[in-house]
């Protein structure tokens, strides 16, 4: 009688949509793998209990959780064979394949796949699993490409597409809408600029008064931003011409389709100042034209809550 054989399934999808149906992708993947397992009883195969199932996750990476368990439980001796439904469900990256491919090669642990006839117990089954792995990769990369011109083009066309908003803007449903409360702070941040006279003073000055950076939420429940000015990030907002309605693109710049928050003349009077200062050249503190004593003498006041 052929020794027991411990097979574990793993499965994977990149959306967590449609997984509340009764019969999901993840469901699919995991019965075709159990099928195939039950095919090779004969060789000793038996499924383990313990599931892996990834749903929401992209291929891109092992940040993973059920990655993360399978790879604790081959390290522990606890599994023969990883069963999936395709290569690509494990990983797309051809790099942590190799890495993969090595831990188990380190444990005693074979790999299979349902829709490919291929297996790492042969010198050409891990051949021609890293040529098709190859062309997931370039797949990917050929994708990725396709996206960063769909976004370029956007871009010269006016349409932001990617990237986090900026400080007086909020983004929602792809577009850039601005934040009133915000904006205030963005034009009393040049106006204080040019009061001051310099980006340090400038920097000094909000983190006294509290106000921070442009904060985003991410995805996994932590935070960008939202931190105190230092002068590089104080520079930025004051050399961001997004503020007058227009975008950064390859060779110059093009009209944006969102909303301008900042009239041009304080924008050229603040990079004026700038350029002024960069050379090592000092202009005093004098208001420039088009900029009334009145304004430039606006309270920079907390946001409000």
């Amino acid at each position: 009688m052929s020794a027991s054989v411990r097979c574990a399934i793993y499965t994977r999808v990149s959306t967590d949509q449609r997984l509340d149906r009764e019969f999901n992708s993840l469901h699919a993947q995991y019965d075709a793998a159990a099928a195939f397992i039950r095919s090779q009883t004969h060789e000793g195969w038996e499924l383990l209990p313990e599931k892996y199932d990834d749903a929401g996750y992209s291929g891109r990476n092992l940040e993973r959780p059920a990655v993360q368990r399978l790879v604790s439980d081959v390290a522990a001796g606890t599994i023969n064979v990883i069963v999936v439904y395709k290569i690509d469900r494990l990983t797309r990256s051809l790099m942590d394949f190799a890495k993969l491919i090595e831990l188990f090669e380190r444990h005693g642990v074979s790999f299979a796949s349902v829709t490919q006839p291929l297996n790492t117990m042969t010198s050409i089954g891990r051949l021609t699993l890293n040529v098709l792995l190859s062309f997931a990769q370039f797949e990917r990369e050929i994708a990725g490409e396709r996206i960063r011109d769909k976004f370029r083009m956007a871009k010269r066309r006016g349409m932001p597409l990617a990237g986090s908003a900026p400080l007086g803007y909020d983004r929602i449903d792809s577009k850039l809408i601005v934040n009133e409360n915000e904006a205030q702070q963005v034009r009393a941040i040049f106006l204080k600029y040019l009061q001051f006279g310099t980006v340090k003073s400038l920097a000094r000055h909000l983190n006294k008064h509290g106000i921070l950076t442009k904060a985003k939420h991410l995805k996994n429940g932590g935070m960008r931003g939202g931190s105190k000015f230092y002068v590089s990030s104080a520079r930025y907002i004051l050399r961001n011409r997004f503020y007058i309605g227009e975008i950064v693109v390859e060779d110059g710049t093009v009209k944006g389709t969102h909303t301008p928050i900042l009239d041009r003349a304080l924008f050229d009077a603040v990079q004026h100042r700038l350029d002024m200062q960069r050379w090592g050249l000092n202009m005093g503190s004098a208001t420039p034209m088009g900029i009334t004593h009145r304004q430039n003498q606006l309270r920079l006041n907390k946001p409000a809550k």
